[in-house]
């Protein structure tokens, strides 16, 4: 009964170990429910420059030890980073790691052409200075970018990882940090209208109106780390 017992406690574990989630690999129930990888943790594939939409980065974005990384000191700037898909409605899932007093961000339903979208913003609160402009908070890290605050500042510091989320589906859209819903809108509304007319977007009249577009990477010329970089259409 005991070699019975140690039997099915032994292949328990080894079950559980096969099912432990790696860096940038999807599990079994992510592959079931749809989700894709966009970053495979060792090549480039999948994305390419925003500049020129065919080749990705000769230097300054840095794909080493699982994680793509903005290098700061490349000149000139290698410029933001788009995947070569687009998505219209979609759960976006990363980890994100900012170097003290950093500024980055993760855009999407950007404008044709521009690196134009709305943004996750990615921050060092406490000192970059960015933090203080915009209105009542909203270029805090994890708000819809000079539009929306997030309605909890629960970050790790600089130089430690934080988790990403962006859901979006029929103009419904909600920022979520370290599993905390943060922000949560309606693009098109009155309370859109009127957010976006006390933003910096007031006269660019088609600002946050498509329907679809790749998902892109900022190069703020600050470091930045990323990893588990994957979505699911919804």
């Amino acid at each position: 009964m005991k070699k019975v017992i140690v039997l099915f406690l032994t292949l328990i574990t080894l079950y559980a170990c096969s099912e432990t989630q790696q860096d940038n690999m999807l599990s079994r129930k992510e592959i079931k429910d749809g989700w894709i990888l966009l970053f495979d943790g060792e090549t480039s594939n999948g994305w390419t420059s925003s500049r020129n939409g065919r080749d990705f980065p000769e230097a300054g974005w840095v794909i080493e030890d699982g994680m793509i990384t903005l290098d700061n000191t490349v000149r000139p700037r290698p410029g933001d980073i788009i995947t070569e898909e687009s998505f219209q409605d979609f759960e976006l899932s990363l980890d994100f790691r900012i170097a003290e007093a950093g500024n980055s961000g993760i855009k999407y339903y950007i404008l044709p052409g521009t690196t134009l979208g709305l943004e996750f913003q990615i921050l060092d609160d406490d000192k970059h200075p960015d933090a203080k402009q915009g209105r009542n908070g909203n270029r805090l890290q994890g708000g819809l970018y000079d539009m929306i605050p997030p309605n909890f500042q629960g970050s790790n510091p600089p130089g430690e990882w934080n988790h990403a989320r962006i859901v979006a589906k029929d103009n419904k859209i909600q920022h979520w940090l370290n599993s905390v819903k943060i922000v949560d809108f309606e693009r098109f509304s009155k309370e859109w209208d009127e957010l976006k007319e006390l933003s910096k977007f007031r006269t660019d009249t088609n600002w946050g109106t498509p329907t679809q577009s790749p998902i892109l990477l900022q190069d703020h010329a600050d470091v930045v780390s990323f990893k588990n970089i994957k979505i699911k259409r919804l």
